[in-house]
């Protein structure tokens, strides 16, 4: 990964305005063909498999006209008027007719009519008027909904208070707003401090609404082809700005650090990407396989909000390493820290150890009683967890609107006069096929049904045009939200095994509330697990990062502390309602997806900040083996970072609090304090107290655990390795290939190979029978050596790989090519030759084996020693400049022969290394005899 980036930064620092113009090609495709051909948002959440879901389902095919959305019209007369008499009544049957004249409503019910149920309130002030829309939510146009309140003036003006309510009437207005201008403003503040400067401080902001602009364009295309939350926009936006700018914060803080320093610009771009760059790679694709995860849960409108969520984080991640370092291409040496600045101070101080930043002075303090540092730390994050305890879930309803607004004005009136659970009522579902008295029977159920406690009203059944369903509105005493309707509605699905034998008649409980309940109750089920997925994800991931077992336990654990902190304080504010009026909030229960959201999205961030901080320490005990120096070193050198990416998400996402909408508010709450918590009390108090105290045995992890795990470099020490390589194979290049103490991997074993191979030249070398194709593949970059390291052509390996692996190529007769004849040969080589490797014509090629190899013979047909020569000359025609020959046990006659016949594809410029097998097999010895086939000019 690492020389996969350094060549990646090296790419944007040559051609930046390529990488620019790539980059401009995708905002216009994306933006041209996400808002031209954009679909609408919608809040029709739905569960399929639910209950409720099913009798929706149903609902739709054998009674369409009580399928579709519903709303209400809460009519209240003037005080001292009765809403059933007189000029009142007059006014509420023309409104029911104007109602029903809108394009889009199904129905609309007088509240005198012989089928409404405590439609008239009993002062005898108020009425509601229910209102049945032709399409479910999703399909419900904002000029129906205009139409209906509209319609509104037809009561008004006859002196009623006329306000309607219903999901269709919740505020789905998702976007943009001056405080997330405000969040963005803080978030420059942040960076200008961190690295003072102005133009480091805006690259990651613009490239942060880039990626934010790409990621809203696909949501929108998205919800051209299928159902897409309109919180998932918003989710998409709060996301894709943070991580941007977090992920921008970093690769340039790592660029600034390497000017700081005096590494040249030519040099310090690509590092910067191949280390900095990895650790965002790694920290972004956690995050993206946190929200990915929540496809598990099985809750389609969630899946789209966490796969829209992991697109932008994508996004953010790529424009990071990719479009971030083109910009910074451009601006050159505007960017390199002046002569004695504070930037080059603290990064030279850093550097040797002897830096007395804020950072420093607080690992300072953790140091001398870390026990006491993490007993304030879990007791801090204990105590506010305890609200969570008393955390309720439900979805949003139009109690938890602004006051004002039409939906709350008919919401409390409806609740007024009504009570609160006139705002959610139920609908049962009886199947009536096999039932042939089903009026007296589905009268006696509803005379059960009206005797469950909580049950305020049952409306009378109304079967179906073809007789075979029925349905009845159950009006509860208690709230949408409230425990009192959960236990009402699981009473009455309690009911079917009794209604199933007495009268044959199967019921399902349906309807907003319902479905409300049912999705609630999927979501809580479906914590824990998830929780659990996670929270192994981390451990296995950091593992493999860290090669510990403390570090990645102890950042399960903090996360699982700061996760309880977040949930906590949410509950006191949100549902307890503390300084709930500063927020702008309505106390409530909490939003049923924020846990398993809020889980997906701090874990993938605390992980990010357990990566940017623990690395310096794992970089540093790797070279100093002294666990105290890494804790310290590496906690000054991530701190300041690790602040400033902190700081910037709390203020991204506060930004959405005030003035946001009902369904995100609670979320970006949630994600603000989670972060705060987790990056101050865990990662920067918990992290290095634990580590303190455990000293050496933070790095311990079992040899087995270790072979098992694959080895992820974040510290960047495979680009220090292959710019080492690099640095040797330079010192090499007289050489067409050279080794140095090369071994193959186990189970082959030979004594460490230095080979020298001059261009125009056959080198001789025998190893041991069973080495030596390993011996050959090590040579050629095919397979990673033990130690050691092997370059051709400027190539190396094992650190650049597939570099060597185009200019150098192994020649074996394994006899896959015994049937094709050596002008097959060459030309299948020719066609599949890398671009700009391939050189001349098969009948060129073909002129350099020996007049007495016939170019159509079989090569199955030739002696040994011809058939590697044609290998040989094929493998040339492929681009090799070096070539690698397994002789196996060709004798000592045959391989005179074959450097003969090898000395016209080798020529000038070529060389070829001759692999045999010793005479003594089983031993390891080596001997490596140059032998010089001058070529004549």
């Amino acid at each position: 990964m690492t020389a996969f980036l350094h060549r990646l930064g090296r790419t944007a620092l040559q051609h930046p305005l390529r990488v620019l113009a790539a980059w401009l090609v995708v905002i216009i495709a994306f933006a041209g063909i996400g808002f031209g051909f954009g679909g609408k948002f919608t809040d029709g959440l739905t569960i399929p498999g639910t209950e409720s879901q099913k009798a929706l389902d149903r609902l739709d095919g054998v009674f369409p006209q009580a399928a579709g959305a519903s709303a209400q019209a809460v009519v209240v007369a003037p005080s001292g008027a009765r809403i059933d008499e007189g000029a009142p009544r007059r006014a509420v049957d023309d409104l029911v007719a104007a109602l029903g004249d809108v394009q889009g409503v199904e129905t609309a019910g007088s509240p005198f009519g012989e089928y409404a149920v405590d439609a008239v309130s009993a002062d005898h002030r108020a009425a509601i008027v229910s209102v049945q829309f032709s399409s479910s939510q999703a399909g419900v146009s904002t000029a129906t909904l205009d139409a209906v309140r509209r319609t509104g003036s037809v009561g008004e003006d006859a002196g009623l208070t006329v306000a309607f309510t219903g999901q269709v009437f919740q505020d789905q207005s998702f976007g943009p707003s001056v405080t997330e201008a405000i969040g963005l403003a803080f978030a420059a503040l942040v960076l200008v401090i961190t690295f003072g400067s102005l133009l480091a401080a805006g690259m990651p902001l613009i490239t942060a609404i880039i990626g934010v602009l790409l990621s809203v364009a696909a949501l929108f295309f998205t919800a051209n082809l299928i159902d897409v939350a309109s919180a998932s926009l918003t989710l998409a936006l709060m996301l894709g700005l943070a991580v941007g700018i977090d992920y921008g914060l970093f690769v340039i803080s790592r660029y600034r650090e390497q000017l700081a320093v005096g590494t040249p610009l030519s040099e310090a771009l690509p590092t910067a990407v191949a280390t900095a760059g990895t650790a965002v790679v790694f920290a972004g694709t956690t995050v993206i396989i946190a929200l990915c995860g929540l496809l598990i849960v099985g809750i389609p409108f969630l899946s789209v909000m966490g796969v829209g969520a992991a697109f932008a984080v994508l996004v953010s991640v790529c424009a990071s390493v990719t479009l971030l370092p083109a910009v910074l291409a451009l601006a050159g040496d505007r960017l390199v820290p002046r002569a004695g600045s504070r930037a080059q101070r603290r990064a030279a101080a850093t550097a040797d150890g002897t830096a007395r930043t804020l950072g420093a002075r607080w690992v300072g303090l953790i140091e001398k009683v870390p026990a006491l540092f993490l007993v304030l730390a879990i007791a801090l994050l204990g105590v506010l967890a305890i609200p969570a305890a008393s955390m309720r879930l439900s979805l949003p309803t139009n109690g938890t609107e602004p006051p004002g607004t039409g939906p709350r004005v008919a919401y409390d009136l409806t609740s007024r006069y009504f009570g609160e659970g006139r705002n959610g009522p139920l609908v049962v579902l009886a199947d009536i096929t096999q039932d042939d008295s089903f009026i007296d029977d589905l009268d006696a159920m509803r005379t059960r049904i009206a005797a469950l406690p909580d049950v305020k009203a049952v409306s009378r059944p109304t079967p179906n045009e073809t007789l075979d369903t029925a349905i009845m509105q159950v009006i509860p005493e208690s709230g949408p939200t409230s425990d009192a309707t959960i236990a009402l509605v699981n009473r009455i699905r309690g009911l079917e095994d009794d209604f199933q034998r007495q009268y044959d008649v199967p019921i399902s409980v349906t309807g907003t509330t319902a479905v409300q309940i049912d999705i609630s109750t999927r979501l809580g089920n479906a914590l824990g697990p998830f929780v659990l997925v996670v929270v192994g994800l981390s451990v296995l991931l950091l593992m493999a990062v860290f090669r510990s077992l403390v570090v990645p336990l102890k950042a399960a654990v903090g996360f699982l502390l700061s996760l309880a902190a977040s949930i906590g304080a949410t509950v006191a504010v949100f549902q307890w309602g503390w300084g709930a009026d500063l927020l702008h909030v309505e106390p409530g229960p909490l939003l049923s997806f924020l846990p398993v959201l809020g889980v997906a999205i701090l874990f993938g961030l605390s992980m990010d900040y357990e990566v940017f901080l623990v690395s310096g320490m794992r970089e540093t005990w790797a070279h100093t083996g002294d666990w105290r120096r890494s804790v310290r070193q590496g906690f000054t050198h991530g701190a300041r970072v690790v602040t400033a990416a902190a700081l910037i998400m709390i203020f991204v996402f506060a930004s959405f609090v005030p003035e946001g909408s009902g369904t995100i508010k609670p979320i970006a709450f949630a994600l603000a304090v989670g972060i705060l918590f987790d990056a101050f009390v865990v990662r920067m108090t918990l992290v290095p107290a634990v580590m303190f105290l455990v000293r050496r045995a933070a790095w311990y992890l079992p040899g087995w655990l270790a072979r098992a795990l694959p080895v992820v470099d974040i510290e960047g020490e495979g680009i220090v390795a292959h710019r080492a390589d690099v640095a040797w194979a330079e010192g090499e290049a007289r050489w067409a290939l050279s080794s140095e103490g090369l071994v193959p991997p186990a189970p082959f074993d030979t004594a460490p190979l230095s080979v020298r191979a001059d261009r125009g030249t056959t080198t001789s070398l025998d190893v041991d029978s069973f080495s030596r194709r390993a011996v050959v593949a090590t040579l050629t970059g095919h397979i990673a050596p033990r130690a050691g390291r092997v370059q051709a052509a400027g190539a190396v390996a094992p650190s650049g790989a597939r570099d060597l692996r185009r200019v150098a190529a192994p020649v074996i007769d394994d006899g896959s090519a015994a049937r094709a004849t050596p002008r097959v040969l060459v030309a299948e080589r020719l066609r599949i030759a890398p671009r700009g490797r391939r050189t001349g014509s098969a009948g060129q090629w073909l002129h350099l084996l020996p007049g007495e190899i016939p170019a159509d013979r079989p090569v199955g047909e030739l002696p040994a020693e011809e058939r590697l020569a044609v290998l040989a000359v094929a493998a040339a025609a492929g681009g090799a400049d070096v070539l690698v020959i397994d002789a196996g046990d060709l004798g000592a006659d045959a391989r005179d022969r074959l450097a003969a016949l090898l000395e016209t594809v080798v020529g000038r410029e070529r060389a070829a290394v001759v692999v045999t097998s010793t005479t003594d097999r089983g031993t390891t010895r080596l001997t490596a005899t140059p032998v010089r086939k001058e070529i004549p000019a």
